[in-house]
C-alpha cells in the first residue's frame, strides 16, 4: 500500500465512531475541483511536502491506539487502485476495528471482492454529477456504467444487511446549480427504486466545496456557494429525496 498521509483521530469521517483516516496515493480520475491534488499521482506526491506512511508504522500506530479507535477510514486518491487493499482491510478487521472505504466507484470488481470477503462496514461512494456529464466532472473519459455497477453492488450489500452506505456529492460552482442537482436527485431516486430500496433508506449526502488546493487553479478562484444558497438547494432536493442531508449540518 502506498500511503500518503494519516489523520490520527477524527470524529467526522465515520459518523458515530472515533477513527483514524489513512490516505492512499494515486487516482484514475482528475476532478478539477479535487483538493487532494498532492496525492493524485506518485509523481505529484514525491514533489509535495508529504511523506510516505510505511504500512508497518501504520499498524504500529493502530496498536498504540488500541481501545481508543473504533475503526479506520481509507480514502485517497482512490484506494481501490492499491493492489494490496483487500489484505490491508483484512489486517484492520483482524484487530477488531471497523473499516470505512471512500471510493469513486470506478472499480466495481474490487468492491465486489471486499464485499464477498466481508471486509468493509461502511462504503462512501462519490456521485459527481448527472450521468450524461460525468466525464466533465472527473476530467477523463470513463465508462460510467462501472460507477453504476458499484452503486448496485453497494445497495445490494446494504439491503442484505451488510452495513452503512453514503452516496455523496461535493457541490461545486460552475458544475452544479439547482437544475443540475434536481436532475441528479431524480436519477438517484430512480436508481433507488430500481434496486428496491424503501424511501426511508434513500440517502444522499451533499457537502460544501472549498476553493483551496484544487487540481485546476481556476477552481481556486471561484466563490463558494453561500449558506443560504446551499439551504435553497437542499430544500428543493428534499422534495424529491427527503433523506438528503448537507454534511456537517446534521
Amino acid at each position: 500500500m502506498l500511503l500518503g498521509g494519516l489523520q490520527k483521530t477524527t470524529l467526522v469521517d465515520y459518523p458515530g465512531k472515533v477513527v483514524c483516516t489513512v490516505f492512499t496515493v494515486g487516482c484514475n480520475f482528475a476532478c478539477p475541483f479535487c483538493h487532494n491534488s498532492d496525492i493524485l499521482s506518485r509523481e505529484a506526491f514525491e514533489k509535495s511536502d508529504y511523506k510516505q506512511v510505511k504500512e508497518k508504522n501504520f499498524f504500529e500506530f493502530l496498536s498504540s491506539r488500541e481501545g481508543i479507535l473504533d475503526g479506520v477510514c481509507i480514502t485517497g486518491g482512490e484506494p481501490t487502485l492499491q493492489k494490496d487493499l483487500v489484505e490491508f482491510c483484512r489486517k484492520i478487521k483482524e484487530r477488531g476495528l471497523a473499516v470505512k472505504l471512500d471510493t469513486n466507484g470506478s472499480r466495481p470488481e474490487i468492491i465486489k471482492k471486499l464485499i464477498e470477503a466481508d471486509l468493509v462496514d461502511y462504503f462512501a461512494l462519490d456521485y459527481k454529477i448527472n450521468w450524461s456529464r460525468y466525464s466533465e466532472a472527473i476530467g477523463v473519459k470513463f465508462p460510467v456504467k462501472k460507477v453504476k455497477e458499484s452503486f448496485r453492488l453497494v445497495l445490494d450489500w446494504f439491503l442484505a444487511g451488510g452495513g452503512k452506505y453514503d452516496f455523496r456529492t461535493t457541490v461545486v460552482p460552475g458544475l452544479h446549480d439547482k437544475k443540475e442537482l434536481l436532475k441528479m436527485a431524480g436519477q438517484l431516486k430512480d436508481f433507488f427504486v430500481e434496486q428496491g430500496l424503501e424511501e426511508k433508506d434513500h440517502f444522499w449526502a451533499l457537502q460544501s466545496f472549498r476553493p483551496q488546493n484544487c487540481l485546476d487553479d481556476k477552481f481556486n478562484k471561484l466563490a463558494a456557494f453561500s449558506y443560504n444558497q446551499e439551504e435553497g438547494f437542499l430544500k428543493a432536493i428534499q422534495e424529491v429525496l427527503p433523506q438528503t442531508i448537507w454534511r456537517g449540518r446534521e
